[in-house]
């Protein structure tokens, strides 16, 4: 009886063993997930979404975890740095043993590991980037993605250019990597063969301290449409020097950038004023949503798990929804979290709607759609608050 019981145990091990040993970070009391963010840097700023999704989930375990699974979540800096974000994705998949990424940020270091976390077919999920590249579900199987589309952005932003301005010069300021070129590729597609008569480009470099002179010289190109494609140091430094030197276009800048806290106000409020951005979320400091349930909810979970954080910074909201983008996944994962699974519960999420989202935004992913968002709103600063116009638009809808 003795050796029958003890071989039906060796059995029960040899079988957790192999479950441990499909996915790694996985046991019946935890589940182990890994993301980068630059913690320091020069897009610093933008870590705040990894600080908004930590306190988000620090609430799901607050509330007994998932499906009785409490979430560990491991963070490292990557500075913004590609050769980083390559260091500290190795040590996440290689040493922690992470079941799966979730939200790592930054266009250029999850260019520099998706073919390597892609090739160790570990979950990609809802990566903090709209680079059009990592929406190929085909050449990225396990990678989705957490923004919406910068050739989407683009698109809506260079149709409403033509719209309001159809004769302006268009200025465009990018980031010189998978999200900059993203918009002016966008441009290309929608102004075609005007493209070269009608726009004037300016790449930088995320390691330049400044972009002041490139500002000067695309005002002297005669543009009356400016847009502004990056982060948001860069967004400010642009938006300040457009003032200083009196350029007054019509300028946009893109949904990262957007933050009244990470970028309007190191511009100046007044500064700003009239600068058109999209946005997929309600902004937490504007009195127009002081009676919405969701702000209301919104607010209350920010000061118990952010107290002293800016309310302000959209990227702590942002942060906060991916939070429950994660939670959905693992409610609908149940108690199968095979690495299979995981991918095929993050390409099956049907019409979710969040708090903070904008009215008539939803979430809904699917076998021909691996991005988070495919819907924006245009909004104007007025000089104390962003105000939405328009209706809700996808690229094909202008």
């Amino acid at each position: 009886m003795l050796r029958r019981i003890a071989v039906a145990t060796a059995m029960v091990m040899a079988v957790a063993g192999a479950v441990r040993a499909e996915t790694p970070g996985v046991t019946e009391a935890g589940i182990k997930i890994g993301a980068t963010f630059p913690f320091s840097g020069s897009a610093s700023p933008l870590s705040n979404t990894g600080k908004g999704l930590i306190a988000y989930v620090n609430s799901i375990n607050d509330r007994g975890g998932i499906n009785g699974r409490k979430i560990n979540l491991v963070t490292y800096d990557d500075a913004y740095s590609p050769p980083k974000a390559v260091e500290q994705t190795r040590k996440l998949i290689e040493n922690d043993e992470v079941a799966f990424l979730f939200s790592p940020l930054g266009t250029p270091g999850i260019g520099a590991t998706v073919k390597y976390v892609n090739g160790k077919k570990v979950p990609h999920l809802f990566v903090v980037s709209g680079a059009t590249r990592f929406t190929n579900f085909t050449e990225f199987p396990m990678t989705t993605t957490g923004l919406p589309s910068y050739n989407t952005e683009g698109r809506i932003y260079a149709k409403y250019i033509i719209q309001t301005r159809p004769d302006a010069k268009i200025a465009i300021l990018y980031q010189n990597d998978d999200l900059g070129r993203d918009f002016v590729a966008a441009f290309k597609e929608v102004l075609k063969d005007d493209f070269e008569k009608k726009v004037v480009v300016s790449p930088y470099e995320v390691t330049e301290p400044t972009i002041e002179s490139r500002v000067v010289s695309l005002k002297a190109s005669g543009a009356e449409a400016f847009l502004i494609a990056g982060t948001p140091k860069f967004a400010a430094q642009a938006i300040k020097k457009a003032s200083e030197i009196g350029w007054t276009p019509l300028m946009l800048i893109n949904y990262v950038s957007s933050s009244v806290s990470a970028t309007i106000v190191p511009a100046g409020a007044d500064k700003a004023v009239g600068v058109v951005a999209a946005t997929i979320t309600k902004d937490p400091t504007d009195k127009k949503w002081a009676d919405d349930p969701g702000m209301k909810w919104y607010h209350a979970y920010f000061a118990k798990y952010l107290p002293g954080a800016d309310i302000g910074d959209n990227n702590y909201l942002f942060g906060t929804q991916q939070g429950q983008i994660l939670e959905q996944v693992l409610k609908q994962c149940g108690n199968d979290l095979s690495r299979e699974n995981i991918v095929k519960q993050a390409r099956n999420i049907r019409g979710l709607v969040l708090p903070t989202l904008l009215p008539g935004i939803t979430i809904s992913t699917g076998p021909d759609n691996s991005m988070a968002y495919t819907q924006l709103q245009l909004q104007r600063w007025t000089g104390s608050t962003w105000e939405q116009f328009g209706g809700v638009l996808s690229a094909d809808q202008m």
